[in-house]
């Protein structure tokens, strides 16, 4: 079992840039086998994908919406995840979640562990 934590939502105005972290924790010697993925969602709206990291680092996708300004990188020393969010937009107005997945996929049902999630508000 793996428990997820993000942190480092807020408020920010648009324009300006966030780094989520989801640090990793419970079995965390499987934490560099898991591609971990970031998502969200808006009130109202399903849960989508935004990026994912495969397990060595060396693969990354993107949504087509963040690309160019969100970049997903980890440290696996820290089992921690983080997504780096440049040029936000009030649509990128969410909750942001982290997840764990057994291979390196953008679907959201073949996530295995997810976070709680953490509030990203971008004022206009």
């Amino acid at each position: 079992q793996v428990q997820l934590v993000e942190s480092g939502g807020r408020l920010v105005q648009a324009g300006g840039s966030l780094r989520l972290s989801c640090a990793a924790s419970g079995r965390t010697n499987s934490f560099t086998t898991y591609t971990m993925g970031w998502f969200r969602q808006a009130p109202g709206k399903e849960r989508e994908f935004v990026a994912a990291i495969i397990w060595s680092g060396d693969y990354t996708r993107y949504a087509d919406f963040v690309k160019g300004r969100f970049t997903v990188h980890r440290d696996n020393a820290k089992n921690t995840a983080y997504l780096q969010m440049n040029s936000l937009k009030p649509e990128d107005t969410a909750v942001y979640y982290c997840a764990a997945a057994s291979s390196f996929t953008g679907v959201r049902e073949e996530y295995n562990y997810w976070g709680q999630g953490t509030q990203v508000t971008v004022s206009s």
